[in-house]
């Protein structure tokens, strides 16, 4: 009824300049609300890339450090035993082995930083940007 006073949980929608300002503000925090949303999203998921790389760096220089600490024990021991080379060969497999895993794992750790981060994020600026170049062409010049 006219007499009666709006509900508490809604406000009168104001007119004129307040009104306008009002929902300006509004808008550009709803903006401002999904694109910080987006982008704490796209930040969870670089994490994971990153941390991914970085366990890859770790074992594969942890596999190194095997290979080399193989690879020299093999000519050790092929200096020392010359005649004698019966688990010589297996000392050296296992460390091409090592060296191997490292290389996979150093390729692994290499693309996962060249792909891009932040994709949709940039996709929405990239609209964002359009729209508003739209916007600006549509407006009629004084």
């Amino acid at each position: 009824m006219a007499g009666e006073p709006a509900p508490s949980g809604s406000r009168p929608r104001q007119t004129g300049l307040i009104g306008s300002l009002v929902a300006l503000a509004s808008a550009l925090a709803d903006f401002f609300e999904s694109r910080a949303a987006l982008l704490a999203t796209e930040s969870k998921a670089a994490l994971v890339q990153f941390l991914v790389a970085a366990v890859c760096l770790v074992a594969a220089v942890l596999f190194f450090a095997f290979g080399y600490i193989f690879l020299l024990a093999t000519a050790v021991v092929a200096v020392a035993h010359m005649a004698n080379v019966s688990w010589l060969w297996v000392a050296l497999a296992a460390a091409g082995l090592h060296f191997v895993i490292a290389l996979v794992l150093l390729l692994v750790a290499g693309t996962g930083i060249k792909r891009p981060i932040f994709r949709a994020t940039m996709d929405e600026l990239k609209k964002d940007r359009e729209w508003l170049r739209n916007l600006e062409a549509n407006q009629p010049r004084n």
